[in-house]
């Protein structure tokens, strides 16, 4: 098994829920290992820059937001507009030829949209060529798309309405595991670990042959639609659910049933985003029509409890990385884990080279006991 990378760069990665930040807030982020300044206009508008100011290093979300918009800095009240431009430094006098306009903070395309936050980390400065992973909308029949492999639209942009939802998260959590982005991601989709991470008496069954077919996404995979062995799933009724991996690391789990005669939609959506080499935050958000309300008691008991249990092996599995180990991935378990290092690399060697990205990942049948 390769040594963990550093962070992938010409993507999304969401470091917070919008509903963290009301107007005229903002606040420190770490993101792949750099300080940045989150926050909210007073009329609204998120934006994300570099938090450090270019004058004398203070961070800036020591300051204040004004009523006019800016970000004031708290050393020498410099302000800056929510795209990183200074817009005025309240000490020069006439006569002075310094324009605050050519001095910038560096900026951070940010997106509010399913009640997230999302921030383009750049590798090379260039604008976004692509927009955040948008949640498939949950009050339509029609979610999602049969299509698979590379050339495929990615998954949660297919809007049988023609138009993307804005939608509003019904559950989540939000726990820092102690480990780079690369441990918290293979942890999470690891097909295995569940009988032995999650021993919960309402989890687990006995062992048994599993077969699950994956095919190639724009940037991951998937573990196409098929009926879900665990009972939890049971108190959804007769249901399938659908696994998307793609990078950074959006994984989607798509639960379709019936349910009292209905016809539902209930989307798992789960993120790891690095703070830093030895912090990566997981977030996991919920959506679900509003007449499934009833399930949400389940989510807040239950809910929690499972990304504990892996925060909890990752703190465990720090105790044996300290020593540097030789680790190993096998065959077939350990595949999506294989696909998601071989994906990095593929992807990191695409913005160095400067050219297109192809996916390694090839549709396959993949067993294991569990």
């Amino acid at each position: 098994m390769a040594a963990e990378a550093e962070p992938l760069r010409g993507l999304w990665y969401m470091p917070a829920l919008a509903s963290s930040l009301a107007p005229g807030q903002m606040r420190r982020e770490m993101l792949l290992g750099e300080p940045l300044l989150l926050g909210r206009m007073r009329d609204g508008q998120p934006f994300a820059m570099r938090d450090i100011c270019p004058h004398r290093g203070v961070p800036l979300s020591a300051g204040k937001i004004l009523a006019e918009n800016t970000i004031e800095c708290p050393y020498h009240g410099w302000r800056f507009r929510r795209d990183g431009v200074c817009s005025a430094i309240p000490s020069l006098v006439e006569g002075q030829d310094l324009d605050p306009n050519k001095i910038r903070v560096r900026h951070y395309p940010v997106r509010e949209q399913d009640g997230l936050l999302w921030v383009y980390v750049a590798a090379k400065n260039e604008a976004p060529v692509s927009e955040p992973p948008r949640v498939p909308n949950v009050d339509s029949r029609s979610i999602g798309q049969e299509k698979y492999g590379p050339d495929s639209e990615t998954r949660g942009r297919d809007f049988p309405s023609g138009r993307a939802t804005n939608q509003k998260p019904r559950w989540t959590d939000i726990q820092d595991f102690p480990c780079g982005i690369d441990h918290a991601v293979i942890g999470l989709m690891d097909p295995v670990h569940a009988a032995y991470v999650h021993d919960h008496w309402w989890w687990k069954r006995p062992q048994r042959l599993k077969e699950k077919h994956y095919a190639p996404l724009p940037t991951g995979f998937a573990m196409t639609p098929h009926k879900p062995s665990k009972p939890a799933y049971k108190l959804l009724g007769d249901v399938t659910t659908e696994i998307t991996f793609e990078l950074p690391s959006t994984r989607f789990e798509i639960i379709k049933g019936k349910l009292f005669g209905k016809a539902f939609t209930v989307i798992g959506l789960t993120l790891c985003t690095p703070r830093d080499g030895e912090t990566t935050s997981v977030i996991q958000v919920f959506y679900w029509p509003g007449w499934l309300f009833f399930i949400r008691p389940f989510f807040m008991i239950l809910g929690p409890t499972f990304i504990a249990d892996d925060r909890k092996i990752v703190e465990l599995q720090r105790e044996g990385l300290r020593f540097s180990p030789n680790l190993m991935l096998i065959q077939d378990s350990d595949q999506p884990a294989i696909w998601y290092h071989r994906v990095k690399k593929a992807w990191a060697e695409s913005l160095e080279s400067g050219t297109e990205f192809v996916n390694p990942v090839q549709e396959r049948i993949l067993r294991w006991k569990s």
